[in-house]
């Protein structure tokens, strides 16, 4: 077994990448970027998920505070 860290962030990386995923004697072990609870938090957010509206400084100091 062979460990090989690439970095994702080229042109040329991406394409080396799907190249490699269509072997069959190729398998990926993909670490998650952050933890399960961290990954949560940012779906949550980009979702809208406990966003709170408001329309002034006074109203979201009200709403925190209640």
């Amino acid at each position: 077994m062979v460990t090989v860290h690439i970095k994702e962030n080229s042109k040329q990386a991406k394409a080396l990448l799907e190249m490699l995923r269509t072997f069959s004697f190729v398998e990926f072990e993909e670490n998650p970027r952050y933890n399960s609870e961290t990954e949560k938090v940012i779906e949550d957010a980009r979702s809208g998920k406990g966003i709170i509206h408001t329309e002034s400084h006074e109203d979201l100091m009200a709403k925190l505070r209640s």
